[in-house]
C-alpha cells in the first residue's frame, strides 16, 4: 500500500514537471521569441545618397509655345482659268519673285493685240489734231476729245495687261512652297489655294507668360528652346515683342521669339519648349530629382546622420558605406528644373548628404546603409513633364 502511493506521487510529480515543460515550449518559448522579434530593430535599409552641390543657374521662365512662319501665304489665283504652267514642286525653296504657275491668258492676249491696235490708231489720230491745231485748222474741242481717244484706249491696254500679270502667279518674297494642291491643265477658281509659301529663316515662336512676369520681359531678351524632334538640341534666340495686352481668360502675356533658322530645320505649327532667360547667372544648391518627395502636404527630402546608439558615451560612427546611418525629414522649397537636377530654394545646405534613391519606405529616425548599387540609372529619353 505504502509503495503504491509512493508510485502514484512520483507519477503525478513526472505529469507536472511534463505539462509544465511543454507549456513553457509551446506557449511561453514562442511568446518571448515573438516579443524579441518584435523589439528588435528592423535591418537598416539599402539606399543611395547624393550630396547638396552648389551650382550657377540663371534664372528662367518656362513656357510652351508653337512655331510660326515670319511670312505664311496660300497661294491663290485671283482670275480663274485652266492651270497651261506649273512651274513649282513640292517643298522646294523658291526667290522673291519666281513663277510658281500659269493661268491660260489665250483671250487675254488677244484682247491685248485688238486694245493695242485701238491704242495706235487712236495715237494717229490724236498727232493729226495736234498738227492741224498748230495750224490753226481745226477746234480745241476735236484735239481734246483725240486726247481722251488715246487715254481711254491706253488704259485698256494697260488693263488687259494687268490680267495677264495675275495669271502668272509668282512669288512674293522668298520661302519654301509646303505640297502642292492642283495638277497640269486643271481648272481653278479665284481664290483657290494651290500652293503655301513659308519664310521660315528666321523663324517665330509664340508662347504665353503669366502677367505677374510681365515686368521681367523686355525685346532682346534671350530666350532657350527645345524640340521634340531633335532631342537634347537647344535653339538659342531672343524676345522680338511682347503683345500690347493680357488676354483676360488665362492672364497670360503673348511672347514672341525669333529663332535663326538658316538649316531649316524648324517649321511652322511645332510644339516649342521655351525657357526664358530672366536675369543674370545666381548661384543655388541643387539635388537630383529623385531626392525630393513631392506630396500634398510639402515637398521633402531624407536627411543621411551618423547613428548614435546607447553606447555610454561612445562616438557615432563615421559616414561611410559599410556604416549603418539613420535619416531625417526635412520640408523643402523647391525652385526651378534642369533636367535631372532641381534647385532647393529651402531646407537644404550644401554638402549634406540626401538619399537619392530607395526613400520609399523610410521614415523619419529610420537606419539607413548606403549602398551605391542601390542608385537607378536614369532613361535615355526622361519622359515629359
Amino acid at each position: 500500500m505504502k509503495r503504491s502511493i509512493i508510485f502514484i506521487a512520483v507519477l503525478i510529480l513526472l505529469a507536472t514537471l511534463g505539462g509544465g515543460l511543454g507549456y513553457f515550449h509551446f506557449v511561453v518559448k514562442p511568446g518571448m521569441i515573438k516579443r524579441f522579434i518584435l523589439q528588435a530593430p528592423p535591418p537598416p535599409a539599402s539606399v543611395a545618397v547624393a550630396v547638396a552641390e552648389i551650382e550657377t543657374w540663371a534664372p528662367r521662365l518656362p513656357a510652351i509655345g508653337t512655331f510660326r512662319a515670319v511670312q505664311e501665304i496660300d497661294i491663290a489665283p485671283q482670275i480663274g482659268g485652266a492651270v497651261v504652267s506649273v512651274r513649282v514642286e513640292s517643298g522646294e525653296d523658291v526667290e522673291k519673285g519666281a513663277p510658281l504657275f500659269e493661268i491660260d491668258n489665250t483671250v487675254e492676249q488677244a484682247d491685248l493685240k485688238n486694245n493695242l491696235a485701238v491704242l495706235k490708231n487712236a495715237e494717229l489720230a490724236l498727232e493729226r489734231q495736234r498738227q492741224l491745231i498748230l495750224r490753226g485748222n481745226t477746234a480745241k474741242a476735236n484735239f481734246d476729245s483725240a486726247e481722251a481717244a488715246r487715254d481711254s484706249a491706253a488704259a485698256a491696254a494697260e488693263r488687259v495687261r494687268a490680267i495677264i500679270a495675275q495669271k502668272m502667279l509668282t512669288a512674293p518674297f522668298a520661302g519654301r512652297v509646303g505640297i502642292r494642291k492642283l495638277d497640269l491643265g486643271q481648272y481653278v477658281s479665284p481664290g483657290t489655294s494651290l500652293i503655301t509659301l513659308q519664310q521660315l529663316d528666321p523663324i517665330f515662336v509664340d508662347f504665353p507668360i503669366p502677367e505677374k512676369s510681365l515686368d521681367v520681359l523686355k525685346p532682346g531678351q534671350a530666350i532657350e528652346v527645345e524640340v521634340d524632334a531633335y532631342p537634347g538640341q537647344i535653339f538659342h534666340g531672343v524676345i522680338k515683342t511682347v503683345d500690347a495686352r493680357i488676354a483676360q481668360d488665362s492672364r497670360n502675356v503673348l511672347v514672341r521669339g525669333q529663332i535663326d533658322n538658316k538649316k531649316r530645320q524648324l517649321r511652322s505649327g511645332m510644339f516649342a519648349d521655351v525657357n526664358v532667360i530672366a536675369g543674370a547667372p545666381q548661384k543655388v544648391v541643387t539635388l537630383p530629382r529623385t531626392a525630393v518627395t513631392y506630396s500634398l502636404y510639402g515637398d521633402s527630402v531624407f536627411v543621411v546622420k551618423p547613428f548614435a546608439p546607447d553606447t555610454g558615451g561612445a562616438q557615432a560612427a563615421p559616414a561611410n558605406e559599410d556604416a549603418v546611418m539613420k535619416v531625417e525629414r526635412r520640408v523643402v522649397r523647391t525652385g526651378d528644373t534642369r533636367e535631372d537636377r532641381v534647385a532647393i530654394v529651402e531646407g537644404v545646405e550644401p554638402g549634406e548628404t540626401i538619399v537619392s534613391e530607395g526613400q520609399l519606405k523610410l521614415q523619419s529616425g529610420a537606419r539607413v546603409r548606403i549602398d551605391p548599387a542601390a542608385r537607378l540609372e536614369p532613361p535615355v529619353v526622361r519622359p515629359k513633364e
